[in-house]
């Protein structure tokens, strides 16, 4: 255990977010406020459309409407406070409220893993048994694996948070980062860590690891029966209803494991804050855009609620 005499309890962080970056602060506001906007607004208006359109409620749509949802409260829990340390270049946080973010970003992220792969499920029944679908994806099943993405994302991350927790902060409270994330704050910590980091590594193989293998093999399948389809129009419009959800897999994902997983070169040390954008920031602006509003039945509900709204106008 590191030596804590004569050093000072930490009691706030200092972010070095995009320090490197000062003379483009005003730009970099700019940028995420208006992505924050368009992600707000885009996943609360397909929630909304997905509530209120009965032609939308099916399993599909179940699940991209449960993940709009995580998407509009994933953004609020990071870029409201890294837009405010643009404006008033105030970048410290109390370690309640760095614990409080880091609690649930690492809580929406992972449940948004969790839906990825109750998500390819669906289209793998939807396409290699397309025969069985309505009989296994039943209201019943939905709700079940919603519910399980739920709060196995929020169980592990608490059971993890209390370990954090207990540790001590002393010495060095700089975070290398632009919002509160495992490695960083346990890097900074005055007292031993292997008890974090053991079951930091165990909740990641059981509770993530399986819904990656799970993701992965499920498109395996369907790319595969995809293949097998005879008629070039079968295997296009097949490949249609999942493309978008493989893009979005592997950007989330592939990100993720270039952050987390991959051994820590100066390099990509130095593009980590870059890869963490793409996760935690532009996941959640594109979902809505590749995965429903190019959508032909979600333009089709749109259009129905502009007509429907005119009418009552008139």
């Amino acid at each position: 255990m590191r030596k804590l005499e004569n050093q000072t309890t930490t009691t706030e962080f200092l972010f070095l977010g995009f320090g490197d970056l000062q003379e483009f602060h005003i730009s970099l506001f700019l940028i995420f406020l208006i992505v924050y906007i368009f992600t707000k607004a885009g996943n609360i208006l397909i929630t909304v459309l997905i509530l209120t359109d009965q032609h939308l409620h099916t399993p599909m749509y179940f699940f991209l409407g449960n993940l709009s949802c995580l998407e509009t409260f994933y953004t609020s829990a990071i870029l409201p406070r890294v837009l405010a340390s643009f404006l008033t270049r105030n970048k410290t946080v109390p370690l309640p409220g760095c614990l409080l973010q880091l609690w649930l970003a690492a809580s929406l992220a992972a449940t948004e893993c969790h839906f990825l792969s109750a998500m390819s499920f669906d289209r793998y029944i939807a396409i290699c048994k397309p025969l069985h679908y309505s009989i296994i994806m039943n209201n019943k099943l939905c709700l079940l694996l919603v519910a399980a993405s739920w709060v196995c994302g929020f169980v592990e991350n608490t059971i993890l948070i209390i370990f954090v927790s207990k540790l001590i902060f002393c010495g060095r409270n700089e975070i290398d980062h632009f919002f509160c994330d495992f490695i960083p704050i346990i890097q900074l910590s005055c007292t031993d860590t292997h008890k974090v980091q053991l079951v930091l590594t165990i909740l990641a193989s059981v509770c993530t690891f399986p819904t990656f293998v799970l993701t992965i093999t499920s498109h395996v399948y369907i790319i595969s029966t995809i293949l097998r389809i005879p008629s070039t129009s079968g295997r296009k419009k097949a490949f249609s209803t999942c493309s978008s959800h493989l893009v979005v897999v592997s950007v989330f994902y592939g990100t993720i494991i270039i952050v987390y997983v991959l051994p820590k070169t100066e390099m990509l040390k130095e593009l980590n804050k870059v890869f963490s954008v793409f996760y935690t920031v532009l996941t959640p602006l594109v979902n809505p855009l590749i995965y429903s509003l190019r959508n032909t039945e979600v333009k089709e509900a749109w259009r129905r609620v502009v007509s429907k709204h005119n009418i009552n106008l008139q």
